[in-house]
């Protein structure tokens, strides 16, 4: 079993709810794992007390969560020194089109934090025009026009979700397995129960 944080920043939610699937798929694989909203953090981080480090960040106006770039810059040192995972949440991810763009906005992640994670996850993100005022209703309904041509049915509230969460859940167990591997911890029997059950 490997002690693993799953330190994220969230806009409306949806990197929340990322890392939360992401979390329960590491547990369920049998791991010791913390979830922590960047802007909630304390002032400082023991990452002595993990074995591993998941990331995540949301994509609002082309940038990421400034806690997040924070985060990273912060323990930059700490991070290269174990097995560490990226995931970013956006619009951009929910198409074929937008993964470039996507992979853009990861590339300058990695040129403003200098840090390279061991893995990477880019996952569709939502709208919740539930949640956003006048302007920004407007403002968001004008870039999926642009950017999703296929936009899916929204829900009662007028929201839509993007995330694949099958993909989520691949790359958490993708995650895990690398982990595993580099620790050398041995991943639990098919059909074993895991400690969280």
């Amino acid at each position: 079993m490997a002690s693993v944080l799953v330190l994220y920043g969230t806009g409306e939610g949806q990197t929340r709810d990322v890392a939360a699937r992401i979390t329960e798929t590491l547990d369920d694989r049998g791991h010791d794992v913390t979830a922590i909203d960047a802007d909630d953090r304390p002032a400082t981080v023991d990452l002595d007390g993990f074995d591993a480090v998941l990331v995540g960040a949301s994509i609002h106006a082309g940038t990421h969560q400034s806690s997040v770039l924070e985060f990273v810059r912060s323990n930059r040192a700490a991070l290269g020194a174990m097995p560490t995972a990226f995931f970013q949440v956006s619009l951009s991810s929910a198409t074929e089109d937008g993964r470039a763009q996507a992979a853009g906005y990861f590339e300058a992640f990695v040129d403003e934090t200098e840090w390279h994670p061991d893995r990477v996850g880019f996952f569709g993100g939502a709208l919740r025009y539930s949640e956003y005022g006048f302007l920004k209703r407007l403002l968001m309904k004008q870039i999926a026009r642009r950017t999703l041509s296929d936009t899916p049915e929204a829900d009662a509230s007028g929201d839509v979700e993007f995330t694949d969460w099958d993909e989520v859940e691949a790359f958490a167990r993708d995650v895990a397995a690398f982990v595993e591997g580099r620790l050398g911890v041995a991943p639990p029997a098919a059909g074993e129960r895991t400690e969280s059950e």
